[in-house]
């Protein structure tokens, strides 16, 4: 019964929507019903497959790629406060240039393609990852950083024994975040860079004589595979590899 409290907020939100563009004639908000069919047309097409594969093949390589710079940059400038203070103002000067800003220099570099979406997501998850790493490396405590030293360990093992496995909890908590934002800028750049993915699919439909119950469908596609994406990641937290690093965190 617990379980099922969620869907009566949905439920609500969905009567709600359709009572609202039944009293208002000639809108062009299309009706629940009217965005499930476009739904089931996107299927019959097999556009649906295609465009949802599409956006997660972008987000997937962009953001893993961001995982692979980031974390062992944000250890390294975590351990290195020298280094930290170095690269800090860089760091602070890149992180509130919006990620979309680079849209026209990611086409210059990359032309209209998937590498240029990827190279967005890139950028929109790096900055954010190194910035949670140096943070989580910066709550270790100094006693066990200092009883691994004292047992001999090298830098590599240190990092490896005792840093990563302390800094998981908290990291894996940036790379919810990280990943919600990587998913947001994924559809935008499809709107422009690319042609195809869910952001194509808004724009698309738009252009093709106010398709807005398609609109609307891939708003809900959008919505629906950002909930399963954080679900995903909320998996790895019960992982029983983290349980080490909870206890030390």
């Amino acid at each position: 019964m617990r379980r099922l409290v969620p869907l009566t907020g949905i439920a609500a939100f969905v009567a709600v929507w359709h009572v609202v563009v039944a009293l208002s004639p000639g809108t062009l908000v299309p009706a629940p019903v009217e965005a499930g069919r476009a739904l089931v047309e996107l299927a019959e097409k097999g556009l649906l497959v295609r465009y949802v594969v599409a956006s997660l093949f972008r987000v997937t390589w962009g953001y893993l790629a961001a995982l692979f710079v980031a974390i062992p940059l944000g250890v390294l400038l975590g351990l290195w406060r020298r280094g930290e203070r170095a690269f800090n103002p860089i760091l602070q000067l890149l992180r509130p240039i919006s990620p979309l800003a680079w849209i026209p220099m990611a086409i210059l570099w990359f032309g209209v393609g998937d590498l240029s979406a990827m190279f967005l997501i890139f950028l929109a998850s790096l900055l954010p990852l190194v910035t949670s790493t140096i943070h989580a490396v910066h709550g270790i405590e100094a006693q066990h950083l200092a009883a691994g030293r004292n047992f001999g360990l090298t830098h590599e093992e240190l990092v490896r024994s005792v840093v990563l496995p302390a800094i998981l909890p908290q990291l894996i908590v940036g790379m919810r975040l990280t990943l919600g934002i990587a998913w947001l800028v994924v559809v935008a750049a499809e709107m422009i860079a690319v042609n195809s993915g869910l952001g194509f699919l808004i724009v698309d439909a738009r252009n093709a004589g106010n398709r807005y119950d398609l609109v609307v469908a891939g708003m809900i596609l959008i919505g629906v595979i950002g909930v399963g994406l954080d679900l995903l990641m909320r998996q790895l937290e019960r992982l029983p590899s983290l349980r080490w690093g909870y206890a030390t965190g």
